[in-house]
């Protein structure tokens, strides 16, 4: 299999000739409007990762050649390495735009049904960008960044897998891909005056990945296209809810619906703990 073929296979879309020796944004098939994925290119060696489907690069190699081979061997090291650098160069990014940050409105949290809500923005070219700080144990690796138009990326080379936005200190654990969804778990939960900790994951393989490691809790999962969302609850082996609208999250059902059917969806899957898994 040739490379570019290896990175249609895992999603990526990639219609250009491939460049050398450097990590590439581009399109997916579930996210073609966004750079949401990435592949880096060696000649006999090389990786792709699409962030909505996957916590780490898949490896693709050169016929004849495994990872046991001696060039091979030498150009993952220095991969792995130049890998280090750029999650630290984008760890003290992230640190350096959260400084910049000051508490305000924003254009996406108004159109995802929170018009007073404030959150870390930054001006950039004279419009404002929304910052999403992400930490693997309370260490700052990153951001989710959040435009205008609710176009989303994140840092150059930051790492994502385990990294999350955590709402609340206590309660329940609570796992979800977005920052509007984490935000309407929160506004209903405060109306039903429940304790939670509200995960914030970025992505379903991300949130299948934290939702294991902390090993108790509930799902609140997209309806992706691909279904992606529903198989990372599943993995979980958490009670979970997804909306029966394909395209849905408990976003779009928060505004669709209303806060009381809302509440009332949450609070049947937070009763279900008590049965083991099932879906709501």
């Amino acid at each position: 299999m040739e490379f570019s073929d290896f990175c249609r296979a895992n999603g990526l879309i990639v219609n250009h000739s491939l460049q050398y020796d450097k990590w590439v944004p581009t399109p997916t098939v579930d996210h073609p409007r966004s750079n949401n994925g990435r592949y880096k290119f060696l000649g006999e060696v090389g990786w792709a990762i699409n962030w909505a489907t996957m916590d780490k690069p898949a490896t693709w190699f050169a016929d004849g050649k495994t990872k046991n081979s001696p060039e091979i061997r030498a150009r993952i090291n220095t991969s792995n390495t130049e890998r280090k650098q750029l999650a630290d160069v984008a760890a003290d990014r992230a640190a350096s735009i959260m400084e910049c940050c000051r508490l305000d409105t924003h254009p996406y949290l108004e159109k995802k049904g929170f018009e007073k809500e404030q959150g870390n923005v930054f001006i950039k070219d004279a419009r404002k960008i929304l910052a999403i700080p992400m930490r693997c144990n309370s260490q700052l690796v990153g951001c989710q960044l959040i435009d205008e138009e609710g176009r989303k990326k994140f840092l150059h080379g930051q790492v994502s897998k385990g990294a999350v936005f955590m709402i609340g200190t206590k309660g329940t654990p609570i796992f979800c891909e977005g920052y509007a969804t984490g935000l309407s778990i929160r506004d209903i939960l405060g109306k039903l005056n429940l304790p939670h900790v509200i995960y914030i994951c970025f992505s379903a393989s991300n949130m299948e990945l934290v939702a294991r490691s902390i090993g108790r809790g509930i799902v609140v999962a997209d309806n992706d296209p691909n279904s992606i969302g529903e198989r990372s609850a599943k993995n979980t082996g958490h009670p979970y809810w997804i909306s029966e609208t394909v395209g849905e999250d408990f976003n779009d059902y928060h505004l669709k619906h209303g806060t009381f059917k809302a509440s009332q969806s949450l609070k049947k899957l937070l009763l279900s703990l008590k049965n083991g898994p099932q879906s709501a």
